[in-house]
């Protein structure tokens, strides 16, 4: 059965090395597409949780297929995101093909497009986003303000815990929160001249348009795979959001190619691919100086 093609996929709050995730569940879905680009919008490893040793073999193969898309041209951009907060230290560098970063901006049919976790929003700092009137720098800012806040918390003796239900880890979110999330990302993005702003961190898969007085955004957020199992899907110049409970074919794609592969072949397979790329870059800058 021929795969989706899209030319976008947005995944986020994948949770790795948890028990909620549904590894199994997102492996099919990988299985069944093949995208242009690959946007994983933060948490998508579980840092904290890793510390118990708990990353069973479908939690791996998730990671290898991720590895195998990149090695057969998909562009992957891994943004960071509170739960993967190490990456954070290793801001604009590749890991072989797969791009990390701490936000990312990309022009789609004309319109302005921000990615970003999101956690920077977390309620405590929805006076805060004009801080992003001082673009990187102020977004560079909040990452640390949030970094600091948690640290503080963790001397008092408190969690920093925003969404989520204090007797569930990944319990229901509170939907007051939740909207003075989305609302509060939408007028920083409508500020910053963002037709479209993509995040994740609520759990929350969304897709609205916002307006004030300074214009309007399409606010999308791609949900998680510890519950709802959705992703954000752009094709035909127009996003898509995808339950993996309606798709009713994801069911029928294995690959193989994964019980034959192992991880140093994908990531031996990625380096050669970008060190291709780099010495064609240079190449055409030859020519042209």
């Amino acid at each position: 059965m021929k795969k989706r093609r899209l030319e976008i996929v947005v995944l986020s709050d994948i949770h790795l090395g948890s028990y909620a995730c549904h590894a199994e569940e997102l492996l099919t879905y990988l299985s069944s597409i093949d995208p242009k680009i690959l946007i994983l919008n933060g948490d998508i490893l579980d840092a904290k949780k890793m510390r118990n040793n708990y990353f069973p073999p479908s939690h791996l193969k998730v990671v290898k297929k991720i590895f195998s898309l990149a090695s057969k041209g998909t562009d992957v951009h891994y943004i960071t995101g509170n739960r993967d907060e190490p990456f954070r230290k290793i801001d604009e560098i590749y890991m072989g093909a797969i791009q990390v970063s701490n936000r990312l901006t990309l022009k789609l049919n004309g319109k302005n497009t921000l990615f970003f976790h999101g956690d920077i929003f977390d309620f405590s700092f929805r006076h805060s986003h004009w801080l992003l009137n001082f673009g990187g720098t102020g977004f560079d800012m909040l990452l640390k303000l949030a970094k600091l806040k948690t640290k503080t918390l963790h001397i008092i003796g408190k969690k920093n815990k925003p969404f989520t239900n204090p007797e569930l880890e990944y319990g229901e979110r509170d939907p007051q929160q939740i909207a003075l999330f989305e609302k509060n990302v939408a007028k920083m993005a409508i500020k910053q001249h963002f037709d479209h702003v993509i995040c994740g961190h609520s759990h929350a898969p969304n897709k609205q348009v916002f307006e004030t007085k300074k214009g309007e955004c399409l606010y999308l957020n791609s949900g998680d795979w510890v519950k709802h199992m959705t992703a954000l899907e752009y094709s035909f110049k127009r996003w898509k959001l995808y339950r993996y409970e309606n798709d009713k074919l994801a069911s029928f794609y294995m690959d193989e190619e994964l019980k034959s592969m192992d991880m140093n072949e994908l990531m031996d397979t990625i380096t050669q691919r970008k060190e291709s790329e780099l010495k064609s870059q240079k190449e055409t800058d030859d020519l042209t100086d």
